[in-house]
């Protein structure tokens, strides 16, 4: 079960022309139950309708986000996946989640606890700390020159791509490298451990029209 507030009002969503209305908890069929959650930028997990969002009323019990984050994936539903791209089942929950940018947020670069060097840094997302996270590599940092974000690969089942926090963005971004077009192209390699890595930007071709956009306009 989760850990969350039962919530009975009627949550309205306004997109564009129309509007989506939910109740927190709601049965659409016998003993089945849909919540309804929101992810920031910055990684942080809320009940969507939360009315403030912030790091005291953001999820932080780091049990329940490995379990909510490991089953994370697209939401393939006809219900809501328009408004709600992301699932995340539990049983006979639906978790139904939509965020700021990407549900994969990462925050941190953990390094091996050893000295084994088959055993590369790994980047911890979404606040579960150790127990959420995916290998680094960081010829495979991608930055949109336009927005500024910084993207890394992230697991299949939500995308393929995860966005890197602010705080980690700016850290990382002091050891970009770019090339003759400068920065309003992406940059082309990254400074990692004293050695100079050339960027893949695979990422690029994952992108959405509307976020790549190569130019300043």
């Amino acid at each position: 079960m989760w850990y969350i507030i039962r919530r009975s009002s009627v949550q309205v969503l306004r997109r564009a022309s129309r509007a989506l209305s939910y109740v927190q908890g709601q049965a659409p069929e016998p003993k089945v139950r849909e919540y309804f959650y929101y992810i920031d930028h910055q990684g942080q997990l809320f009940m969507d309708d939360t009315r403030i969002k912030n790091f005291v009323t953001c999820f932080k019990d780091k049990k329940f986000l490995e379990f909510f984050f490991k089953r994370l994936k697209i939401n393939n539903m006809t219900r809501y996946s328009e408004d709600f791209p992301y699932l995340s089942p539990c049983g006979r929950e639906r978790n139904f989640i939509r965020c700021d940018d990407r549900p994969i947020v990462f925050s941190h670069i953990l390094e091996p606890a050893d000295s084994d060097d088959s055993v590369g840094p790994v980047l911890s997302y979404n606040g579960g700390g150790d127990k959420l996270t995916f290998p680094f590599s960081p010829d495979k940092l991608c930055m949109l020159p336009r927005s500024g974000r910084v993207y890394h690969p992230g697991p299949a089942k939500v995308g393929g791509v995860g966005l890197v926090k602010s705080s980690l963005a700016i850290e990382l971004s002091r050891d970009f490298r770019f090339g003759d077009e400068g920065e309003y192209a992406p940059p082309v390699a990254f400074m990692w451990k004293g050695q100079e890595v050339q960027l893949t930007n695979e990422l690029w071709e994952l992108m959405t029209d509307k976020r790549k956009e190569l130019r300043a306009t």
